[in-house]
């Protein structure tokens, strides 16, 4: 199997076990809390994203990594990081920290999908060797981080979806 392949089975594949995890353990803790502490928890997890920055340190990653994809994706990550600490410093604003829970998980959604285009057009499978220390952020961290930002835009949808229900089913008593 090629590297490329190999690489690209791992990208894939990391979804799995996370699915997995967070459908039978996460999910369910979220949902029994507070649409703000769930929040507050993904937000938690994603304020290490300034850890991302580390793909634009020669010799952590190798020199041949393409520079399209290192720097959009250390500097995604690093504002997507700032933005779930501002939401976590504005936990007594509520609606400063339900901007930066917005914005974070905007930001963060946008960054990885990117970073999926620009890892594809700059052909990083083929030279994914040069990601060297950092290999495992896009095949085990990354896919965390897109599924907990699904789940975020699923529970900030879900408070309104019940509110509609509930004004459908007056509507509905209603003569």
């Amino acid at each position: 199997m090629s590297p490329a392949t190999i690489f690209l089975l791992h990208l894939a594949l990391g979804y799995v076990p996370w699915l997995l995890c967070v459908g039978v353990y996460i999910l369910p803790r979220l949902r029994s809390l507070t649409g703000v502490e769930a929040q507050r928890a993904i937000a938690t997890l994603h304020s290490f994203r300034f850890f991302g920055l580390v793909f634009i340190i020669p010799g952590v990653v190798g020199p041949n990594l393409p520079a399209d994809f290192a720097t959009f994706a250390a500097y995604g990550d690093f504002a997507t990081g700032v933005l779930a600490m501002l939401a976590l410093l504005t936990i007594r604003i509520r609606p400063l920290f339900w901007l930066f829970v917005v914005a974070f998980n905007l930001v963060g959604t946008i960054d990885i999908g990117v970073d999926y285009y620009h890892g594809s057009q700059a052909g990083l499978p083929a030279v994914a060797g040069e990601l060297g220390a950092t290999y495992a952020i896009p095949v085990i961290y990354v896919p965390l981080l897109m599924i907990t930002h699904a789940v975020a835009f699923y529970l900030m949808l879900r408070p309104q979806l019940q509110a509609t229900r509930v004004f459908a089913g007056d509507a509905a008593a209603s003569p």
